[in-house]
């Protein structure tokens, strides 16, 4: 089919909000009805990069960025986890949670983006989580020495492009929490850094940029102040809860430092789930409102449910990171995300560690109506199981209906489990003798040393 022809177009809102209950049999779900043959979108056979090809209300020609998007009420769906999709898949360290694969495997790198783009997102983050020089050189890490910081940035930059041009997706260049920052490093050595991947970010010509994943509003503000130098508008993301920051910071006060900043998109993301997430940022926005200040708000949680995790979230639980399957969210958990972050006014919309192409296409599927289409991922996947109408057994065909699964309550399997976990809570943070950085590899007496203190804390029998 021809760029530019029916079954290439988008939707208008008006034909997605039309409906028909005959379109479906009793019980089912139908989604909202469109013209035969244009949705789902394939973004590859739109007009190209530059078309914005029925978003919303109306068609637009020309190429939008994050905040024209905003600014227009669009809804904006970002990606998922990289770090640790990848490690599952065998291409990420856990540990050091390094983004070398850019470079080593960048095949798994680009599959992954194309999964996320044909889900739904909208943008397309730089795999440079912790791509930061001292991060690439902390404890034994050989990414600094043998391939480069400026070499595993650049090559992110370039497959989150290349995968961008095959839909309308915008490329956001990520930095997050850095070694220098909890080891005590001032200010400006701590910006020195920022601005090294701000080179690259600047080189590339990334549509906007996103400080993510930080566990302190100082470092946060120091890293969107750095940002902004590029004159490119700025995300700023904490991985904090309702209690705040590490050192105490409420997070009303947390979203006013970072606007204060120059921060045009605040919100949080990674280390808890979606629930504890929404109730952080709605403290937010409180404080802002309260301040009297402005900015979009953004949520990316985890994909995992969380509620027994203590201030640092998911990695102080003992099942982190190698048994936290038994805690992901599913496709129906995230469409109540999504529905519960829209109705709190949260407009870029996406995901974090754990969160996969399908969870993402979830976000996309519940705000279908809202945003005038579905994504392609939708073309092999009915509105709340529909499709399983087709299945050979008849308990399961009763399953194709969305009373079944908005109601489930699913079982783990595992019948002497605890449904929660006690979190191992030591309570450190920056300055603290154990979050002193080194280049070198951890020793075996430092290795014995955390053995020691960890049976100690969680009453371990060695």
């Amino acid at each position: 089919m021809a760029p530019g022809s029916r079954s290439s177009q988008r939707v208008p809102r008006a034909a997605l909000t039309a409906s028909s209950s005959s379109a479906a049999p009793i019980g089912r779900e139908p989604w909202p009805v469109v013209p035969a043959g244009v949705v789902p979108v394939d973004r590859a056979e739109q007009h190209g990069p530059a078309s914005r090809v029925g978003r919303g209300h109306c068609f637009q020609e020309l190429f939008q960025g994050i905040l024209e998007r905003l600014d227009a009420g669009e809804i904006v769906i970002g990606d998922g986890g990289f770090v640790i999709a990848l490690e599952k898949r065998g291409y990420v360290k856990a540990g050091p949670w390094t983004p070398e694969a850019a470079v080593e495997h960048p095949e798994a790198v680009r599959q992954l983006h194309r999964e996320f783009l044909r889900a739904g997102s909208d943008v397309l983050q730089t795999f440079t989580f912790y791509a930061s020089k001292d991060k690439l050189e902390n404890r034994g890490n050989y990414v600094a020495e043998k391939i480069s910081g400026q070499t595993v940035n650049e090559a992110a930059c370039d497959i989150a492009k290349e995968v961008a041009k095959e839909g309308d997706a915008l490329v956001g260049g990520g930095v997050s929490q850095t070694p220098s920052y909890l080891s005590g490093k001032d200010e400006a050595e701590v910006k020195a850094i920022f601005r090294q991947q701000l080179d690259v970010f600047a080189k590339k010509n990334v549509d906007f940029l996103i400080a993510e994943y930080f566990e302190h509003v100082e470092e946060a503000a120091w890293a969107v102040e750095t940002l902004k130098e590029s004159g490119k508008p700025v995300a700023a993301t904490l991985c904090i809860g309702p209690e705040g920051d590490l050192h105490g910071v409420p997070p009303g006060e947390c979203a006013v430092q970072l606007v204060k900043a120059g921060a045009s998109i605040i919100g949080v993301n990674c280390h808890f789930d979606p629930e504890t997430c929404l109730r952080t940022v709605k403290l937010m926005k409180e404080g802002l409102e309260a301040a009297k200040l402005k900015a979009h708000l953004m949520s990316q949680p985890l994909a995992f449910h969380t509620p027994d995790c203590g201030k640092q979230g998911f990695i102080d639980l003992p099942e982190f990171p190698f048994a936290l399957e038994p805690r992901i969210l599913t496709r129906w958990d995230v469409q109540k995300y999504a529905r519960e972050a829209y109705n709190l006014g949260i407009r870029y919309i996406g995901g974090c560690c754990g969160f996969e192409p399908y969870h993402i296409r979830a976000i996309a599927e519940e705000l279908a109506t809202e945003r005038g289409f579905l994504p392609p991922a939708s073309e092999k996947h009915g509105s709340w199981g529909n499709n399983l109408s087709m299945h050979t057994k008849p308990w399961v065909r009763a399953r194709a209906r969305k009373e079944y699964w908005e109601n489930l309550l699913p079982a783990s399997g595992r019948p002497y489990c605890p449904s929660m976990s006690k979190p191992d809570n030591w309570g450190v943070t920056k300055g603290a003798a154990e979050l002193m950085q080194q280049k070198e590899a951890t020793t075996e007496q430092q290795l014995k040393e955390l053995f020691k203190k960890q049976m100690f804390k969680s009453n371990i029998v060695a």
